[in-house]
């Protein structure tokens, strides 16, 4: 059965998809413009987890977002993991598919966790050429994410973000912006966050995710658990100035609370790109 999605586009504001809210999305009538689906859990032949993102994806668009790439990784690509990605996207036709800018396996083994990249050209030519691969064989762009990082690199000659600008260029891929990451690593290695925001090309970000931290004293951890920070939202309103109303999304993996929770979060985003898209009318009017 193909169950291609009857959405061509990517709008508004998303939430990250939870078995635990799928009769809430199901039964309910508040909910947001998209749903982001981690491919890694849909992988299966069948079961109810594929049953249900085929319903879901018959009301919403949705995007594909995986842990499972491992880009960065000295690893030759694990082939029978991009086959049912493959066989996922071209079944559902997601509105953007995309994985993190990082390795999670070494020699075979997985880490199972997003560990960052050392900054170097080297390195960033390395990235780029399995970001390559992996885009022609899916026949799409595929979007990196950036990652939280607490420790860096020796050998890392390269800032975070012109290694990123690197491996866009070199890969010719597209950016799902992290603002949370951002904050996350720029405060544990003292860098401006706002300057990362003013550096990276903006025609390449097509996405913005969202999420919540914890302060464990000698460095912030990204735990996708938690509210959204306060300081994190002050950086998101200069990334909507930077790269106008993106599609933005409330990722909440661990200690997943009750959808209400979500779509309260998800309100505070709304209110952002309100404010933002009501002082672009203004000033658009004031010119005329």
């Amino acid at each position: 059965m193909n169950s291609a999605s009857p959405f061509s586009s990517l709008e508004g504001l998303g939430l990250g998809l939870r078995s635990q809210h799928y009769q809430d999305i199901l039964s309910g009538q508040n909910h947001p413009q998209w749903f982001e689906a981690l491919t890694d859990n849909y992988m299966g032949d069948g079961g109810l987890p594929l049953q249900y993102l085929s319903q879901i994806a018959e009301r919403f668009p949705i995007t594909f977002h995986g842990i499972g790439l491992s880009l960065g990784s000295l690893d030759p690509l694990n082939q029978d993991y991009l086959k049912k990605l493959k066989a996922l996207v071209d079944r559902f036709q997601p509105a953007l598919v995309s994985d993190h800018l990082c390795w999670t396996s070494a020699s075979g083994l997985h880490g199972h966790d997003l560990f960052p990249m050392p900054y170097t050209e080297l390195a960033a030519k390395h990235i780029a050429e399995r970001i390559e691969q992996v885009q022609e064989y899916l026949g799409c762009q595929i979007l990196i994410e950036n990652v939280s990082s607490y420790l860096e690199f020796k050998d890392s000659y390269l800032s975070e973000v012109d290694f990123l600008c690197e491996v866009l260029e070199r890969a010719d891929c597209l950016l799902l912006c992290d603002i949370n990451n951002i904050y996350v690593s720029a405060q544990n290695h003292q860098f401006d966050a706002k300057d990362y925001l003013a550096r990276l090309p903006a025609d390449r970000v097509k996405e913005l995710h969202l999420a919540g931290f914890e302060d464990q004293g000698t460095h912030l951890l990204d735990t996708h658990g938690a509210p959204v920070h306060d300081d994190v939202w002050k950086l998101y309103e200069e990334a909507l100035k930077r790269f106008g109303s993106m599609p933005t999304l409330i990722e909440w993996d661990t200690d997943i609370p009750e959808y209400s929770v979500l779509l309260k979060e998800l309100s505070k985003a709304r209110q952002y790109w309100e404010q933002h898209n009501h002082h672009i009318k203004d000033r658009a009017d004031y010119v005329a």
